[in-house]
């Protein structure tokens, strides 16, 4: 069942479009993540479904209650939507204990004050903040300022959680524990939740499905292990993890290989879509997934180690092949002799130069 809807939203800032003709579902009790570079609409995509921005088409649906339709001028505003809002600053109310901060929704809705003191105590129990309702926000760490922030979306049970890269204010260690949490959370009070972030680990870490955002479209939609090991395009290959890049020119097919050649060299790899000999085309591959070997093999490339940089868990060796830099990792550094880089086709990925929309 799905718990929220967006369907070809539109959304322009003067002449400048930002969404086009964008759409998004929400199952019950899933976790979508909108993740995308600067600029690509995730953010404005969650403001439009909250009622902060009013976009120019398109229709945004919760629970079966229109929230949002261009062609009918139905908007609802921010207060009647009723939707679960943690923003990346928190917002919290400095002159308000952690008990006031969390009921203030509450009370801005009438809700009775036994309700109030009942659901705001439930809250602060499910996270972990019960011994701190009295305490002000300056007395509180970054992580427990963040609890308080969720917990004021929580408190009125709202249909579906909206998160504005909620986890961005934590120290790194924080966040790494931050993830954990805040997905366990979901999960056990089975909320429905959209989180934007720029953070690809934390993306996949915490979402179900990670929708990838590019000038405003979707470039890909997937489970996070889809979205890793199978890309689609060029850019959904290059925008997670470490890779290296080749650009060239399809030289033949052979079977379900497709060999590209760069200069004097030919890769051999997979292709997304067919791809014509002749037509220019980009060989994407992950660091990890390749092997530098001290000896020749069949469809390694010759190449010469410019330098070996500690990463803290791993080696990252910048190569040199024929003037192209590329980068693979491994788990110790390499001395200057003479290496081969191994590729397997299946783990070189080759999409067309130029996007096909």
């Amino acid at each position: 069942m799905d718990k929220l809807t967006v369907d070809n939203l539109s959304l322009s800032y003067g002449a400048f479009p930002i969404l086009k003709d964008t759409s998004v579902k929400v199952k019950q009790g899933e976790i979508l993540v909108l993740l995308g570079p600067s600029g690509s609409g995730k953010t404005t995509l969650l403001r439009a479904i909250a009622g902060l921005e009013t976009p120019q088409a398109g229709t945004i649906t919760v629970g079966g209650t229109t929230m949002f339709n261009g062609s009918a001028g139905i908007n609802l505003p921010v207060e009647k939507r009723n939707l679960g809002l943690v923003f990346q600053s928190y917002a919290l109310w400095p002159h308000r204990t952690v008990f006031e901060n969390v009921a203030y929704g509450l009370k801005l809705r009438k809700v009775p004050k036994p309700e109030i003191q009942q659901r705001v105590t439930e809250a602060l129990t499910q996270l972990g903040l019960d011994h701190l309702a009295e305490r002000f926000p300056h007395q509180l760490s970054g992580g427990q300022q963040q609890r308080v922030a969720i917990g004021r979306a929580l408190v009125y049970k709202p249909p579906v959680l909206l998160l504005d890269e909620p986890l961005s204010n934590l120290d790194a260690k924080l966040r790494d524990e931050a993830k954990a949490w805040l997905r366990r959370l979901i999960i056990e009070l089975q909320l429905s939740a959209i989180m934007v972030t720029h953070d690809q680990q934390e993306a996949m870490a915490i979402g179900d499905r990670i929708v990838l955002l590019q000038d405003g479209m979707i470039e890909q939609e997937d489970s996070p292990v889809d979205i890793y090991n199978k890309p689609r395009t060029a850019f959904a290959a290059s925008f997670f993890g470490s890779t290296s890049r080749i650009e060239g020119t399809v030289a033949r097919v052979e079977g379900e290989d497709t060999i590209v050649r760069s200069g004097e060299t030919e890769w051999r790899g997979r292709a997304s879509a067919a791809l014509a000999v002749g037509e220019p085309a980009i060989a994407i591959f992950r660091t990890e997934r390749a092997r530098l070997s001290a000896e020749p093999t069949e469809g390694a490339q010759q190449v010469k180690l410019v330098q070996s940089l500690f990463v803290g868990d791993r080696w990252e060796h910048h190569l040199d092949i024929r003037g192209q830099a590329l980068r693979a990792v491994g788990p110790q550094p390499l001395d200057s002799k003479q290496r081969w880089l191994v590729v397997d086709p299946r783990d070189l990925w080759l999409f067309p130069a130029s996007p096909r929309r």
